[in-house]
């Protein structure tokens, strides 16, 4: 009976993962707007709601840093761009954040979204914050 229920819960808890986003990555030395949702910011969003500072680090420094996370994957890492997706441990929940480096001014724009859902409870706002802090710590 428990492994039944296990085995029917499965494809539900796989439809929290979602689709990996095709619109999102390097556009032009930006990264994608947010959605009206929300459960995204983003260092290059004007809206209040939205918006959050870039990091004062470079993509090896973010790296290093995600590494050290263990909700954490790098996807994938291109020159001045990096892509990661973070899982939370209860649900499965897939977030998808990007990180873009700026060098002539020395700082990584950032873009974290949720792919499912309307709210995230500030997931995705405390996520950078928590990345940033992380950074400042290392020498």
């Amino acid at each position: 009976m428990k492994r039944r229920f296990t085995l029917a819960c499965l494809p539900l808890l796989s439809a929290c993962a979602g689709e990996p986003p095709q619109d999102i990555g390097n556009l032009d030395g930006r990264l994608a707007g947010c959605p009206d949702s929300p459960n995204c910011v983003c260092s290059f969003e004007t809206r209040e709601s939205h918006t959050i500072a870039p990091l004062q680090a470079n993509l090896a420094q973010v790296q290093q840093v995600l590494l050290g996370l263990p909700e954490a994957r790098i996807i994938s890492s291109d020159g001045n761009y990096l892509y990661a997706e973070f899982t939370s441990r209860l649900m499965g929940f897939v977030d998808d954040v990007e990180f873009l480096y700026e060098p002539g001014s020395g700082l990584t724009h950032v873009r974290s979204a949720s792919r499912v859902g309307y709210s995230d409870m500030g997931v995705n706002r405390k996520r950078i914050e928590s990345i940033r802090t992380a950074l400042t710590a290392k020498p």
